[in-house]
């Protein structure tokens, strides 16, 4: 299999610094395979994306199954798996209407056009701005990339696009001073996920959600890496009891098939009227059927109530090492979405970790993420955590 990335090498943009001697060929569970039959435990679960596991038997018989039967007809006609997610998303959100799309960055994008159309719909022209957060980050399109608040993701891609305002992360004065009357929106992360893995303070985004109602403006939640049960809830914000005019998904919602959400209250929603906004592969059949699987398996509240269980003995096991190595400067997070911000250069410490036989994140340069498929069990991190004391 060595060819495979040879031919990857020669014929792939080279975008990614990609690990590895050999290419994966099987996933199960929060085990993946390579090529060489080396196993690896998954502790990013392809970046917040199987949070199910890799290949969980219930979203393969549901791909299997639409595959057979229906995979395209465009959003020109109707189809039930969509009709069905539609209906569940409501049903357990604050939403009342939903768009289909097929990334994140996608459903950030409708989400700021949405934002702006609503305004401007009603004849309000003048408010068109949307505020955003340092460190946040929101997508790679222009837009989106506008949008996100990390200089560092900018770079070679200007001009940027007009209309973006970042202020810093949990603090309501900065927030306030650059609230105006051309600001049509506030787009925050619940949890910053890229920036650090930095969840919102206890009390600002209820801080965020009255200052948006005062001064009539919208509220985005950027919930594509914590939200499908990341946090422990079925989306972050819930935990705050704090609830949004917008809200973007991806990532996790069809375990890995590729698709994107807009979800919004009914009035935010009259942003969009026929012809405003459209998406191709939008919502297919067959990413439906995957994503209302999903969506059913996570909704469990014994599965939420793992999670929160999980994460706060990962969270503990990881506060040992704090406590036992100097170089670990903080553990931060929320469910199954952790950081542990460390003295020195990440990478080194993810290299060593996969070449043992765990797969981790590093960001931010000196943060480790770890973002496991929430079926991670107990004696995994038991595993990883004595990796990482021994690394330390």
């Amino acid at each position: 299999m060595t060819d495979s990335i040879q031919k990857t090498d020669d014929f792939v943009f080279q975008t990614y610094l990609r690990q590895g001697s050999a290419p994966f060929v099987k996933g199960e569970g929060t085990r993946l395979t390579d090529s060489e039959g080396k196993t690896y435990i998954d502790f990013l679960a392809g970046i917040a994306v199987c949070n199910l596991g890799h290949c969980h038997p219930r979203i393969t018989r549901a791909i299997e199954k639409q595959a057979s039967t229906l995979v395209h007809v465009s959003n020109l006609f109707y189809t039930r798996p969509q009709a069905d997610l539609a209906q569940a998303l409501v049903e357990n959100s604050f939403a009342r209407r939903v768009f289909f799309a097929n990334s994140g960055a996608e459903a950030n994008e409708g989400a700021i056009k949405l934002a702006r159309r609503f305004f401007q719909v009603k004849g309000d022209t003048q408010r068109h701005k949307i505020i955003t957060m340092e460190q946040s980050f929101h997508g790679r399109t222009m837009a989106t990339l506008s949008a996100t608040g990390q200089d560092k993701i900018k770079d070679g891609f200007y001009p940027l696009l007009e209309g973006f305002i970042h202020v810093p992360f949990n603090d309501l004065d900065a927030l306030k001073n650059a609230m105006d009357d051309t600001v049509c929106a506030v787009m925050l992360e619940p949890v910053q996920g890229e920036g650090g893995v930095i969840p919102a303070d206890q009390g600002y985004l209820e801080q965020v959600r009255a200052l948006c109602d005062e001064t009539g403006t919208l509220l985005i939640f950027d919930e594509i890496q914590t939200g499908m049960g990341r946090c422990g809830t079925l989306f972050a914000h819930q935990a705050y009891e704090v609830f949004p005019d917008i809200m973007t998904l991806a990532k996790a919602l069809a375990n890995g098939f590729p698709i994107g959400a807009v979800l919004a209250t009914k009035e935010a929603a009259k942003g969009f009227g026929p012809g405003s906004h459209g998406s191709t592969f939008g919502g297919t059949p067959l990413a439906t059927a995957a994503a209302l699987e999903a969506l059913s398996l996570i909704c469990d509240p014994d599965f939420l109530a793992r999670v929160i269980e999980t994460g706060d003995y990962f969270k503990e096991k990881l506060g040992e090492l704090r406590d036992r190595h100097e170089r670990v400067k903080e553990i931060r997070g929320k469910g199954l979405l952790i950081g542990m911000e460390i003295d020195e250069k990440a990478g080194a410490v993810v290299d060593a970790c996969f070449k043992k036989g765990f797969i981790i994140n590093g960001i931010q340069d000196k943060v480790l993420r770890f973002a496991p498929p929430l079926i991670v069990e107990k004696t995994e991190i038991d595993q990883l955590a004595a990796v990482l004391d021994s690394l330390l």
